[in-house]
């Protein structure tokens, strides 16, 4: 049996070997393997792709929001509204820094917050919005900067996992006060290691941001704030380099992936497919399928031009979603087919998030959601055939799964 992995970077890696092989001995033959010209270049070409006037490289994606939230001066005493389903280091970052995060509820069709709630959770301690646009699905900007606007918000944006997206036309990143990306190897331009970036059009933050990612030094030796070490090295920035000349390859390759994904479980009533935005394009870091509680007509919910809520009326099924979700999971693997679940708890339920005081049910989509959704595999060089396999054993696995 052939298996299906959710995600194989070695098949990349055999794309661009010999690029990648020339570049990393040139840097070993330099010398200068933190900072230089190396780094310089990459953060050139990388501002030029996303269409911002600085890019400052640091150590990670989540070292990006650190260094945003403090060039804005976000601190003890404020209040940073955020999403409950992301990766936890966006919610961390903001506590690190001594902050409170203030979780709203998301939006079922993109998973994205609901912008239509971000205001009743503004307070006179509310200082920021850090939207992510989650699995490469760029947020509604153009409402979202509209909402941080007209209560005198700055919007730190969390594109970890769309690097490339875009919201009418503009590039994610480029949108807000600030951008903040990962180049985990699991993202869409990943470094062969840890790697981060933030972007932004003012120039005072870029030097703020720059002083603290080097200890807190303005020059050498001399600090002016306490500030941490958080450095892309030059290895890492030459790689990226190269894989950024690809990015936009990969990403189509991505979408051509995702549209037949949708095109063959669209219709599978059991199941709710992402939808696909009309004035934003998604770069789809992930595919990630929802497995219904309720029964519904083909088609009824999610996806291109659905409802896609969170579940809408209908009939419950016998299973609860979770031990539907789950052994739905456990068929695909027994058929040798990967996938992941991004993600299984909301970080208002975390434990770490307790004392702030979250209710059951306070949250009601995000907690059914994470109880629902299921992430196929994706990834630039999968395989018609290893695509079919995945859609086949779906379907299969949806039969199987008790009803009593």
């Amino acid at each position: 049996m052939n298996t299906v992995p959710p995600l194989d970077l070695s098949l990349q890696y055999k794309t661009i070997q010999d690029e990648v092989s020339a570049c990393v001995q040139a840097v070993l033959a330099s010398g200068r393997y933190i900072g230089g010209s190396t780094v310089e270049a990459f953060e050139q070409d990388f501002g030029e792709y996303i269409g911002v006037r600085e890019t400052i490289a640091c150590n990670s994606g989540t070292d990006a929001l650190f260094l945003a939230l403090r060039a804005l001066n976000i601190g003890p005493g404020d209040e940073v509204i955020t999403t409950p389903f992301t990766f936890i280091a966006t919610a961390e970052m903001i506590s690190a820094v001594g902050a409170t995060p203030v979780f709203v509820d998301i939006d079922a069709t993109t998973f994205n917050l609901d912008i239509e709630q971000i205001p009743n959770a503004v307070t006179e301690k509310t200082k920021a919005i850090i939207p992510v646009h989650l699995f490469g699905q760029p947020m509604d900007m153009t409402r979202l900067m509209a909402v941080a606007k007209s209560h005198d918000l700055v919007v730190i944006e969390d594109c970890a996992q769309a690097t490339g997206a875009t919201w009418q036309g503009q590039k994610v990143g480029s949108i807000g006060d600030i951008g903040c990306f990962s180049f985990f190897p699991t993202k869409n331009l990943g470094a062969c290691g840890d790697g981060g970036a933030v972007t932004t059009q003012d120039p005072a933050l870029a030097k703020a941001m720059r002083i603290i990612k080097e200890h807190g030094q303005s020059t050498r030796y001399r600090s002016d704030t306490i500030g941490i070490n958080s450095r892309l090295d030059a290895l890492q920035a030459a790689i990226l380099r190269i894989k950024l000349r690809y990015l936009d390859t990969w990403n189509q390759q991505r979408h051509t992936l995702a549209k037949r994904y949708h095109q063959l479980l669209y219709p599978l009533s059991e199941i709710i497919t992402p939808q696909d935005i009309t004035f934003g394009e998604s770069v789809w870091n992930q595919y990630t399928i929802r497995v219904q509680t309720e029964h519904r007509e083909a088609g009824g919910a999610g996806g291109a031009g659905g409802a896609g809520g969170a579940g809408g009326a209908g009939e419950y099924y016998p299973l609860p979603s979770l031990k539907r979700r789950d052994y739905l999971r456990n068929y695909l693997q027994e058929q040798g087919i990967g996938s992941m679940i991004y993600y299984p708890i909301p970080l208002h339920q975390q434990p770490v998030y307790q004392n702030l005081g979250y209710q059951a049910h306070q949250l009601p989509i995000v907690e059914r959601v994470c109880q629902e959704v299921l992430s196929l595999p994706l990834f630039p060089e999968l395989s018609p055939e290893q695509q079919d396999q995945v859609i086949t054993a779906i379907k299969e696995g949806l039969t199987q799964i008790p009803q009593l």
